[in-house]
C-alpha cells in the first residue's frame, strides 16, 4: 500500500477495515484476525493467542492528532485487554492506550483503578510502570461501562500529553505525560498477552 499524500494525511481517514480481513494494506502481528457483522457492527475480531498482538495501518504516518474506534473485550479475568497503538517502529517499539474490561466493575477498588492503562514499549511496561510510577498511568472509568459491551474510545495525542475519553465523555478518564520520544509512527489496533477482542469505526484525524 503506497503511503497517502501529505494532504490526505490532514483531513479524517476512516480505513476499510474489511481490508484488515482480507490482509490489504495491514500487517498483522501475532492474531488471525476475522470480519465481524453484526446489526450495526461492522468490523473485525481479533482471536486469543499468546503475546501481545498488532494490526497496523500500513502506509500511514501518525503523530499528533485524534484517534477514534469502537471495541468491544469481555468481563473475564486477565483476558482482555484491548486498545490502540501508536507511534510504532516495529512490534516491540511503540506506544499504546488499552483498557481492562474485566477491572471495570471489580468490588476491590484497586482492580477498578486498573482500567485503562498508557504503556511505552519497550521501556515502559504496564508492570513497570505500576511499580515505579503507581496510580499515574492507570486510571478508572467513570462512569463505568458495561464490560461487555461496545465502548467508544477517543485518544487525543497532542504531544507531550495522551488523553484518553470514554464513551464520548467531556473529561478524560486518563491524562498523562508521553514516556517516548518517538514523535509519530505505525498506527494499529491492539490487544494483549492471551486476548482477543472486537474493533469497528476506526477514525483517524492528524493535527492541523
Amino acid at each position: 500500500m503506497a503511503a497517502l499524500p501529505v494532504t490526505a494525511q490532514k483531513k479524517t481517514t476512516a480505513p476499510d477495515l474489511s481490508n484488515l480481513v482480507a490482509g490489504k494494506g495491514w500487517k498483522v502481528q501475532h492474531r488471525t484476525v476475522s470480519a465481524l457483522n453484526e446489526p450495526g457492527w461492522k468490523g473485525v475480531r481479533f482471536d486469543e493467542k499468546s503475546d501481545d498482538g498488532i494490526a497496523w495501518l500500513e502506509g500511514f504516518n501518525f503523530s499528533d492528532g485524534v484517534i477514534e474506534f469502537e471495541v468491544r473485550g469481555k468481563n473475564v479475568f486477565q483476558r482482555s485487554f484491548v486498545g490502540v497503538a501508536f507511534h510504532g517502529a516495529d512490534e516491540k517499539t511503540y506506544e499504546a492506550v488499552y483498557l481492562r474490561p474485566f477491572n471495570f466493575r471489580s468490588e476491590d477498588p484497586v482492580r477498578r483503578a486498573h482500567a485503562v492503562q498508557y504503556i511505552s514499549h519497550p521501556d515502559w511496561t504496564w508492570s513497570r510502570l505500576r511499580k515505579e510510577q503507581t496510580g499515574k498511568y492507570e486510571q478508572p472509568i467513570k462512569p463505568v461501562p458495561d464490560p461487555d459491551s461496545w465502548i467508544h474510545v477517543r485518544v487525543v495525542v497532542a504531544h507531550p500529553r495522551v488523553s484518553v475519553f470514554i464513551s464520548n465523555s467531556s473529561d478524560p478518564s486518563l491524562s498523562v505525560q508521553q514516556l517516548s520520544n518517538r514523535r509519530d509512527g505505525l498506527l494499529g489496533f491492539w490487544v494483549g498477552e492471551g486476548s482477543g477482542g472486537d474493533f469497528a469505526n476506526l477514525k483517524i484525524t492528524p493535527a492541523k
